[in-house]
């Protein structure tokens, strides 16, 4: 049987929306450029502080980001400041001031010199505190008021990371 013109060209109108639409290749591939160069630019925001033998670090489980800053180091018989030795923790504990001077000289030589090397304007120093495990308190609350002269308002403690507890 014959189907009349109408009925024809209703049944292709009908048969028109059940196709189903092909992959726009060029869209895709616009998309996945842009998701390429989002994870390369966002993939360099790490930044890897020297490992010290000397020091084995408390863990936790805290995931922030640390800034470029200066390393203070405490290992378990001397303080370094970015890896160099500025005192010995006899010489620390001898000292009858509760801060610690020579901390103090070196944080300001060393921040001046990054200042001058990235060319920022006046900034607030940051401070990431490197320290064994076994130091004790007295030490890092010395060595944390000699901050105070320097007007160091950001410290950061490292620790290595470990894995978060799975919660039930």
């Amino acid at each position: 049987m014959r189907q009349s013109r109408r009925a024809r060209r209703m049944s292709m109108h009908h048969a028109r929306g059940k196709k189903t639409p092909g992959f726009n290749l060029v869209s895709l591939m616009d998309i996945f450029t842009i998701l390429v160069f989002f994870l390369l630019v966002n993939s360099q925001e790490v930044q890897k502080i020297p490992p010290n033998k000397a020091v084995q670090l408390p863990e936790s489980s805290i995931d922030n980001k640390t800034d470029d800053s200066l390393v203070i180091t405490i290992t378990k018989d001397a303080l370094l400041v970015d890896g160099d030795q500025i005192a010995t923790l006899e010489e620390i504990k001898a000292s009858d001031s509760f801060d610690i001077p020579q901390l103090v000289a070196a944080m300001e030589s060393e921040y001046g010199k990054k200042l001058i090397a990235t060319g920022e304007g006046d900034k607030t120093p940051k401070v990431t505190v490197m320290g064994d495990g076994s130091t004790p308190y007295n030490m890092l609350h010395r060595i944390m008021q000699s901050f105070s002269g320097v007007d160091v308002e950001k410290i950061s403690m490292a620790v290595i990371q470990k894995a978060p507890e799975a919660s039930e």
